[in-house]
């Protein structure tokens, strides 16, 4: 496994998750304040969802910390799994926070609550839109840079709070021309962005968990560099899974039967070397060495 790829993600990881727990506390308050003076269920609804965002960042920093640890005699494999869990925590908040808002709306429709909207509200969810975009961008770049489930939940709930902002202002709006429930039926629209997309990194979850192999361009990938490896005659056996951010690659290889112990091994060295360079995860390889044996080809 390439150490340097190991050690540098978490350090990547952590930075951008404390940016977004600044942030995401000084919307939470700014949210709260204004959505209780203004009795706007869109507005403290999208507090809330600021909230849990805190929660997911904290729950993001602590997956990584853990699932960073190095291996040991009772997880041989390390603690990548953690931060799988950590990610469906994410995607889980998002569902139950999505659920509760679109019910609380629904609530205050079926009271014949009306709000007015002011000129704070504005200034605020204009804020946040901007805000919780720029924090996707970052967090979703170091995500598909360390190949990190949490940390791609978390992007996504950085975004989805800005489309949620983003319903919010249209809600807003349409009270301003004329449609009494634009602030409810906003947040209605929020949930349902929050239950969709918790329900799909869930299913992300369930797959990495499930023992699924990597996604078929990186699989392809693989190949591509075990063909081009001239000293190894024919390979079978090829497998791969994930755990946590880390890629697990077993196969064997056919070799020159003449070989001796030291050349033969020199080869599965050079092809992990290879392997490790052009992965961008960190990956742990196990190569089998076999002669180029008619019996022993597939």
């Amino acid at each position: 496994m390439d150490n340097g790829k190991h050690n540098d993600a978490p350090r990547q990881i952590k930075s951008v998750t404390n940016v977004s727990i600044m942030v995401n506390v000084i919307l939470t308050v700014v949210k709260l304040t204004v959505g209780f003076l203004s009795g706007s269920v869109a507005v403290v609804a999208d507090g809330v969802h600021s909230i849990s965002d805190t929660i997911t960042d904290m729950a993001v920093f602590f997956g990584v910390y853990f699932g960073s640890k190095k291996p040991d005699p009772e997880h041989p494999y390390g603690h990548g799994r953690i931060e799988t869990f950590a990610g469906a925590f994410v995607a889980l908040a998002l569902v139950f926070v999505g659920g509760g808002m679109i019910y609380y709306a629904a609530l205050d429709i079926s009271k014949g609550n009306v709000r007015v909207p002011n000129i704070a509200m504005f200034i605020v969810i204009i804020g946040s839109i901007i805000s919780k975009e720029w924090l996707y961008q970052i967090t979703k770049k170091v995500a598909v840079k360390t190949h990190s489930s949490a940390t791609y939940a978390n992007a996504w709930h950085h975004r989805s709070d800005s489309l949620s902002s983003i319903a919010v202002l249209t809600g807003i709006v349409s009270i301003k021309l004329g449609f009494a429930y634009g602030d409810q039926i906003a947040g209605i629209a929020v949930g349902l962005i929050l239950v969709f997309v918790g329900v799909n990194v869930i299913t992300d979850c369930f797959r990495e968990l499930s023992e699924c192999s990597v996604d078929a361009a990186t699989f392809e990938h693989i190949k591509s560099i075990v063909n081009a490896n001239p000293s190894i005659h024919q390979w079978h056996n090829l497998r791969t899974r994930l755990v946590g951010r880390e890629v697990f690659l077993d196969l064997h290889i056919l070799v020159d039967p003449t070989l001796n112990i030291s050349a033969a091994h020199q080869i599965a060295e050079n092809l992990e070397a290879a392997l490790h360079s052009h992965i961008t995860q960190p990956t742990n390889i196990t190569v089998h060495i076999e002669p180029d044996i008619p019996e022993l080809r597939k």
